[in-house]
């Protein structure tokens, strides 16, 4: 399932992303991640940790969870 993530209308990079969605607990896990070549951005794999993300990446772990950034906050589950 392809998860909404809000970053809103302010840079960010590809480590913030993947502290921010919770897919690892700080800074350190989300770079080894991206230097083990575990994760991808719009279907690539990605090597850069500080690789600027905009509105509408797709950034996917390997085996794992997906997701597209957004502007806008999340609508609310019913």
């Amino acid at each position: 399932m392809l998860e909404r993530l809000s970053v809103g209308d302010r840079a960010i990079n590809l480590t913030q992303v993947l502290k921010r969605a919770g897919w690892v607990g700080n800074g350190g896990e989300a770079k080894a991640l991206i230097a083990e070549g575990r994760i991808r951005v719009n279907g690539e794999v990605e090597s850069r940790k500080r690789r600027k993300m905009t509105v509408g990446d797709r950034v996917a772990m390997e085996d794992g969870p997906s997701l597209i950034l957004v502007e806008e906050p999340p609508l609310p589950s019913v």
